[in-house]
């Protein structure tokens, strides 16, 4: 929903769903396997042309720090300009990954406002901005919980990824 939102609103033209191996500032003992993930996001996204799932970071050092996919993104793709997007919590604790003040200098950062969340110190810099989208209580740790307590949540996910969950016995 929110990717739609992003390309509606906010101007983009694509979005490109960058699956990560693995995030340094998260646990990787708690993630499905790389290659689920990108299935199940390639699931998810599949119908609609202007999105896609790229897979670039599997091909990289681990873990995956976001300046280092950018910088190979922006070689691959010279004529590209480049947005990050990510929810506010993560702008809130932006000061701890590598290179922030590159990656401030490099790309617009669209952030999803969510309602814990201030965005702290960079909230107010030029290169950031806070996109006025609809606020969702959904989360993935919410999904993950439901499915782990047997509820039914499949109108809460795309069809392929609720099926791919199931076959696969995640979360359970």
């Amino acid at each position: 929903m929110l990717a739609n939102y992003m390309l509606e609103y906010a101007g983009l033209q694509e979005v490109w769903f960058i699956v990560s191996p693995q995030n340094p500032l998260k646990d990787k003992k708690n993630l499905l396997a790389e290659q689920d993930r990108f299935d199940m996001v390639t699931k998810a996204i599949d119908e609609f042309p202007r999105f896609r799932a790229i897979d670039i970071e599997f091909h990289m050092p681990k873990p995956s720090y976001t300046i280092d996919t950018l910088v190979r993104l922006t070689e691959r793709h010279p004529s590209h300009n480049f947005y990050l997007i990510c929810g506010m919590d993560a702008l809130q604790s932006f000061h701890k990954w590598k290179n922030y003040n590159q990656i401030l200098g490099s790309c617009n950062i669209l952030v999803y406002p969510r309602k814990d969340a201030d965005g702290g110190q960079f909230s107010e810099h030029p290169s950031v901005k806070i996109v006025d989208a609809p606020q969702l209580e959904v989360s993935s740790s919410f999904i993950r919980k439901a499915i782990s307590e047997s509820k039914n949540v499949q109108f809460f996910l795309p069809h392929g990824v609720y099926q791919y969950i199931i076959l696969k016995r995640f979360y359970l």
